[in-house]
């Protein structure tokens, strides 16, 4: 069964997309380009090299964002060149990055909430922008409709 435009629009699911994205991005310490580029990825399932420059046109050039996430555990190698018959290493979104993408989907589906206590970065309220962030969350959890 193919979901159509109606399908997304009934079950909200890109209602609270850029706020989700925004607390998994301060939560977990990732660029909002790399937590894209993750879920872009994680799509693809297995990539190479290749696919992952194909998958970074879209956004702003970073010259070392591969190995920030590579070095960060976002992205693991799942099978290593030999150059004999393997030609080039395959990748895979790490465990890590699977579920954070998971839990931002959970949410944005209503299957879990985002945290609003002492755990989150958010509740902190050092600045303006958390102040404004804690009160959407507030208004995505009192929302029954998500």
């Amino acid at each position: 069964m193919r979901l159509t435009p109606e399908d997304l629009r009934d079950i909200n699911l890109f209602k609270y997309y850029r706020l989700v994205r925004k607390w998994a991005s301060k939560t977990y310490n990732i660029l909002d380009a790399d937590l894209e580029l993750l879920i872009y990825l994680d799509c693809k399932g297995r990539f190479t090299r290749d696919d992952f420059i194909n998958g970074t046109y879209t956004f702003a050039w970073d010259k070392k964002r591969w190995e920030r996430l590579r070095s960060e555990g976002w992205i693991d190698v799942w099978r290593h060149r030999n150059r004999t018959t393997i030609k080039y290493s395959v990748f895979k979104v790490s465990l890590k990055g699977k579920r954070l993408i998971t839990r931002m989907y959970n949410v944005m589906l209503g299957y879990e909430d985002l945290p609003i206590g002492p755990s989150s970065k958010f509740y902190k309220n050092k600045s303006y922008t958390d102040k404004v962030y804690n009160k959407a969350i507030d208004d995505m959890i009192k929302d029954k409709d998500r």
